[in-house]
């Protein structure tokens, strides 16, 4: 999150954590589903989130 907030400082105005079971996560921005790994079954690469919110904002 400390990245998305330092790339986007005036872009974001709420970012939220919300935790589940499993270490679960999923990226929403504007309702459209940017990254789950729910649906991948692995964390996300370095940088990989950062990039896939640079092509949405």
């Amino acid at each position: 999150m400390a990245e998305l907030t330092k790339a986007f400082e005036y872009e974001i105005e709420e970012i939220s954590l919300i935790p589940s079971g499993g270490g679960k996560f999923e990226v929403v921005i504007n309702n459209n589903l940017v990254y789950s790994k729910l649906r991948t079954n692995r964390h996300a690469e370095p940088g990989e989130v950062l990039g896939l919110v640079r092509k949405i904002i």
